[in-house]
């Protein structure tokens, strides 16, 4: 892989992880496109790990404060303290135990799917499919703005969410288009449904990145110039493009990628035919 090339892919990552166009079918295209082959899981994994890390700045204040509620339930815990109210009147515990119940079936989806990964990373026709339906689903979401107070944020929610996410490991879906969009449907409002798309796929990422570095250790972890700037260049444009799309979704104009998305998925298709 050449440097350039890995800038580009990183550029690619960092916008596609956040902007609702799915990162895995533009990386998957990419690679495709470059004819990518060697290190290409070991990039997969850096890159992620980039915009994960663009995630954790823009949440950093709100992941200091889960912690500092499971640190108290703990030590409430080892001092032998009644501690079950907490989960109750402590939101930011309550977020964190949200993230945890949804992340069970976004675990349990992505270890299935994980067997037929050659054929989901490998097939452009696929990519193409799913980005029009991210288009479809970005486009209906438009009807759920209305949401503005948003329904109870519960135990179903959360799981329901956490299943959409898992599916979005389908290159072509867009983790942050199906689960924000899910959110709404499920009656959350658009802000609360973008915060805990978010917040929930620092698990998932984490997840499926320790699954592919044992993976890459198989076949040898090397790290490459191209891999190092891709992955800083992922993080910078993927904190850009999170900043970018909270404010979209915030103002109501989250659907206005759908077009793209439908664009990019004929374009994929029709190259197929010709």
């Amino acid at each position: 892989m050449e440097i350039y090339q890995g800038i580009i892919l990183g550029i690619l990552q960092g916008l596609t992880e956040f902007l609702p166009v799915s990162s895995s079918g533009h990386l998957v295209l990419g690679q495709i496109y470059f004819n990518i082959t060697e290190f290409a899981l070991i990039f997969d994994v850096s890159v992620h790990m980039g915009t994960l890390a663009a995630v954790l700045v823009v949440y950093s204040s709100d992941i200091k404060l889960m912690v500092g509620s499971i640190f108290r339930v703990l030590a409430m815990a080892a001092g032998r303290k009644p501690f079950a109210h907490l989960f109750k009147t402590d939101e930011n515990l309550k977020l964190a135990v949200l993230i945890l119940i949804g992340s069970v079936p976004t675990a349990l989806i992505g270890l299935a799917l994980k067997q037929f990964e050659h054929f989901l990373f490998t097939s452009d026709t696929l990519v193409g499919c799913m980005l029009i339906l991210t288009g479809t689903i970005l486009w209906i979401s438009r009807g759920y703005y209305h949401n503005e107070t948003g329904g109870k944020f519960d135990t179903k929610r959360a799981v329901f969410i956490g299943i959409v996410q898992g599916l979005a490991v389908i290159p072509g879906i867009s983790r942050s288009g199906s689960t924000i969009a899910a959110g709404m449907f499920a009656g959350l409002d658009r802000k609360t449904a973008a915060k805990f798309s978010f917040l929930l796929s620092i698990p998932a990422i984490l997840g499926a990145q320790v699954l592919s570095v044992k993976d890459a250790m198989e076949i040898g972890f090397i790290i490459n110039p191209a891999i190092v700037y891709g992955t800083i260049m992922s993080f910078l444009v993927g904190l850009a493009a999170l900043k970018l799309l909270l404010k979209l979704v915030h103002k109501g104009k989250f659907h206005l990628f759908a077009p793209y998305c439908w664009l990019a998925g004929m374009l994929v298709l029709l190259s197929k035919i010709i």
